[in-house]
């Protein structure tokens, strides 16, 4: 069912639902199960539920998070009104300027699909007294799962993609917010990425055993042992942000964030090199776009510098690949201000579109302000843009 035909399915069987609702005989339906692949590589299992069920699901988010909201952590930030991604690393910098330079990066094996149903039902009925509503969440989290036609029952873990799951996997790690703010500990959490902060490297030592045993044994969760570290936080990313070493943090845009920018540029621009720039720039652009706002709060501007360096070559190469013969590119050449003598050289040296994109004829005849005028977002340009905003 599309989401267009939901209104029309509601009007004749919603008294039915309704009933079986309140009743607490209303039965979900299986999850599709859809593959999206991670930032770091492999995939992500995502369960999506029909449509009737995420409008349900919906209704219970908007009753429970009033109920469940003053009680989450101020150190919280993902899945929340009224905070963001920003709110988090800014606290991150924060807690390292004022001297807690280690860093305990816990990294938690696929959080979603270890979450223990008897535990985060045990923790939601602290909140909810009304027996059919533990009934219906219960019903959402054991919803079989879809894959390839079969259906499959789920005994763990709550489905991540349906409007519900957010919400409730800041309930159940929200008792790791209130044990480490009852230790003293400063931490930022957003979802389940949770970065402790302490000055020494024996005193992190110390609290990564005791939080992993809090979360495999209170919680029933599996930290990832590989990708979870006691380090110095410039050597750590939180959100795809990093920090500088120097005693005056400064946040920074962590070097493989820059490179999944690269790796997604790369996508684009291999299939526009038989369009027009000017398409390939339309389709560049939101990407640019967000990518800048989402990093506006870096104050080093040196990787910025080199994306759109980088991309100015990417999209000369683009050009010189679709001049492609010597006398095209001469002409080409000319028509941008290069000499005759120096156009039919340039065109004629026998050298792959890379070297070309960055020697001095293609700098001269393509500069900065060519591809500013053919609506290129620049990283830099709109970051600053940004920065002085009131």
């Amino acid at each position: 069912m599309t989401v267009g035909d939901l209104k029309g399915h509601l009007q004749r069987h919603w008294p039915a639902i309704r009933e079986r609702i309140n009743a607490g005989q209303y039965q979900p339906s299986a999850v599709r199960r859809v593959r999206i692949p991670k930032p770091q590589g492999g995939e992500r299992a995502l369960g999506i539920p029909t449509v009737q069920d995420r409008l349900i699901q919906q209704a219970l988010h908007q009753v429970l998070s009033p109920l469940l909201e003053p009680t989450f952590s101020a150190s919280s930030y993902g899945f929340r009104p009224g905070r963001s991604a920003h709110q988090a690393v800014s606290a991150m910098r924060g807690y390292v300027e004022e001297g807690h330079r280690w860093v305990v990066d816990i990294d938690l094996e696929a959080f979603f699909d270890r979450v223990n149903h008897d535990v985060l039902m045990g923790l939601l009925a602290r909140h909810v007294g009304d027996p059919r509503v533990l009934k219906l969440v219960r019903a959402y989290l054991e919803a079989g799962v879809m894959d390839g036609g079969l259906v499959s029952p789920r005994r763990e873990g709550a489905p991540q993609g349906g409007p519900l799951s957010p919400l409730l996997s800041n309930l159940l790690l929200t008792e790791l917010d209130w044990e480490l703010e009852r230790r003293g500990h400063r931490f930022c959490r957003y979802a389940d990425d949770c970065n402790i902060y302490v000055r020494s490297k024996q005193a992190g030592e110390r609290v990564m055993a005791s939080v992993t045993r809090f979360l495999e044994e209170r919680l029933k969760l599996r930290v990832n042992r590989k990708k979870s570290a006691v380090d110095r936080p410039w050597r750590r990313r939180f959100l795809g942000y990093s920090v500088t070493w120097h005693r005056r943090t400064r946040l920074r845009v962590s070097p493989e964030s820059v490179e999944r920018l690269r790796s997604t540029l790369r996508d684009v621009l291999r299939r526009g090199r038989g369009r027009s720039l000017s398409h390939t720039l339309h389709t560049l652009a939101p990407t640019l776009r967000g990518w800048a706002a989402y990093y506006q709060l870096t104050a080093s501007k040196r990787a910025l510098e080199t994306v759109d360096g980088w991309l100015r070559r990417k999209l000369r190469g683009i050009l010189w690949r679709q001049w492609k013969r010597p006398a095209t590119r001469a002409r080409a050449l000319m028509r941008l201000g290069l000499s005759e003598a120096r156009a039919c050289h340039s065109a004629s040296n026998g050298r792959g579109p890379w070297w070309n994109s960055g020697a001095s004829h293609l700098k001269v005849a393509l500069p900065n302000r060519y591809f500013a005028r053919l609506g290129l977002v620049s990283l830099v340009d709109t970051v600053v843009r940004l920065q002085s905003r009131p």
